[in-house]
């Protein structure tokens, strides 16, 4: 049925908290209302975040990486505009002109660049397997070869926080996932 149109990606604004909810009721409007060959996927890019709490125990945080907005994949027709368009916590569309215009779709580079970045964090997220507290050895650059202890993981940047201990004194490095390696 919608063979003759086109499916693309579209920007949707939300209200600032309810992207993860106007993602289910997307879902469930599409899904009640007969717009699965109009209404594909809707995506609430997020990243995970590891702290080190002031009692010392891990929490994990999932932050929204674009707040208050959802990305949609859909084939724009007037009744898919309208289902999308009303679902509740939905504002508009990005990059619509006026009331009643129809929104202009992201561009494929802009998309496959969000989607090839989503799924690079979950794989490198997924490939570091060292926590707040384990030993390390530091693989490249100033303190390349050097053991030190991991104090803070931060998934959204990809990044440890290492202690290193260098000539007697205590000194915190700040390193990419691809940089330590963790101790067996």
């Amino acid at each position: 049925m919608a063979d003759s149109f086109e499916k693309k990606w579209y920007v949707l604004h939300t209200y600032a908290g309810y992207e993860n909810k106007v993602k289910t009721n997307l879902e469930s409007r599409a899904q009640s209302m007969g717009m699965e060959d109009y209404i594909f996927r809707v995506v609430v890019p997020e990243e995970e975040k590891v702290e080190k709490t002031k009692t010392g125990k891990e929490k994990v945080e999932t932050l929204k990486t674009f707040p208050g907005y959802v990305l949609v994949e859909m084939v724009m027709t007037d009744q898919s505009w309208y289902v999308v368009r009303n679902t509740p916590g939905v504002t508009g569309f990005v990059g619509s002109h006026g009331a009643g215009s129809k929104p202009a779709p992201l561009l494929d580079e802009e998309i496959q660049h969000i989607l090839d970045q989503l799924e690079a964090n979950e794989q490198q997220q997924a490939d570091f397997d060292a926590e707040v507290g384990d030993a390390v050895t530091i693989t490249e650059g100033a303190f390349a070869d050097m053991v030190g202890k991991i104090t803070e993981i931060d998934a959204e940047k990809m990044k440890v926080r290492v202690l290193i201990d260098m000539f007697g004194r205590e000194t915190m490095a700040e390193l990419n996932f691809d940089q330590v390696k963790r101790l067996v």
